[in-house]
């Protein structure tokens, strides 16, 4: 990076050697002055060792200590270890420590990537997944307008006409929702394990949709494409500083476009820091066989 200094001293030189009498020479002035300024920048990063530098944000914050001489570091990790809360972060007179704002700053980048990037596409293929959309065009259009992530939209339901099997005991849905980071971190592991366990107490499983730029509402309107039972929705939940990557589970019994909040069943904080993926798969499949005894959901429900 280039000081202001520096930029007015390569501006100074610029002008000495061009002659401004000829007021066409201003452009000549404004791509001199770029080409040097580019230059400049190329030397001054082929002059940083980095040789030094590191992922800070590898570092769990569990693990992450920047007390000086505390009286008892080992009581201290234990108490980290049971909260993600940034404990133990320490200071710099009033002000927190350069390391302690860096990891603020990555953590929150890595939660602002995890609302805007999109699940790839060739993860959803090798998933074997029936690829729709919701009616949002964009990540804009999926945060400022939730009621169109709701929806599927017109092609996507033709999709789903067409190609899904229906009137299945249940249907499994994912969708990206507020992170894309929890689908592409747990999808691999929880849904095999969720297929298996529903399979394994005799209940027919239906083509697993996703739904991109999807809400949780989106899965009643799915349900009613598909005519399923249950119908489980893998959502990408609202990232935090702690983590990116948590995903949620909703459930439904009997679900219908309108229906009440208070008629969903939620798994939350799915990921390796909170239930792991693969746990949280054989967990929910014995949620549902217990919501087919017991013909409900949500509030009514009990574990």
């Amino acid at each position: 990076m280039i000081s202001e200094n520096d930029l007015k001293d390569l501006i100074g030189k610029v002008l000495k050697e061009i002659d401004l009498s000829d007021a066409g020479k201003a452009e000549q002035v404004a791509q001199a002055v770029a080409g040097k300024v580019e230059s400049a920048s190329a030397n001054s990063a082929a002059q940083i060792d980095d040789s030094e530098l590191y992922d800070i944000t590898a570092i769990e914050m569990s693990d992450f200590f920047a007390i000086e001489n505390a009286e008892n570091k080992a009581e201290y990790m234990k108490l980290k270890a049971k909260t993600p809360a940034r404990l133990g972060i320490g200071r710099a007179g009033p002000r927190y420590k350069t390391e302690t704002m860096l990891r603020f700053r990555a953590d929150h980048a890595v939660a602002i990537d995890s609302v805007f990037n999109e699940v790839d596409e060739a993860l959803v293929a090798e998933a074997g997944l029936i690829a729709v959309s919701s009616k949002c065009e964009d990540k804009d259009m999926y945060v400022t307008r939730p009621d169109l992530g709701r929806t599927i939209n017109e092609e996507g339901a033709a999709k789903i006409q067409s190609e899904c099997r229906k009137g299945a005991d249940v249907q499994i849905v994912i969708a990206d929702g507020l992170s894309s980071s929890a689908i592409t971190a747990n999808l691999k592991n929880i849904l095999p394990a969720l297929k298996q366990g529903l399979e394994g107490y005799g209940l027919s499983v239906g083509d697993t949709v996703f739904i991109k730029f999807g809400r949780v509402g989106a899965m009643d309107h799915l349900t009613e494409l598909t005519s399923s039972k249950v119908t489980v929705m893998l959502v990408g939940e609202r990232p935090g500083l702690a983590t990116g990557e948590s995903m949620g589970a909703y459930i439904t019994y009997e679900g219908k476009v309108g229906m009440p909040e208070a008629g969903r069943t939620v798994v939350s904080n799915i990921h390796r820091r909170g239930t792991p993926a693969a746990e949280a798969g054989a967990h929910i499949s014995n949620i549902v066989k217990k919501m087919f005894e017991q013909k409900c959901s949500g509030v009514g429900f009990r574990f």
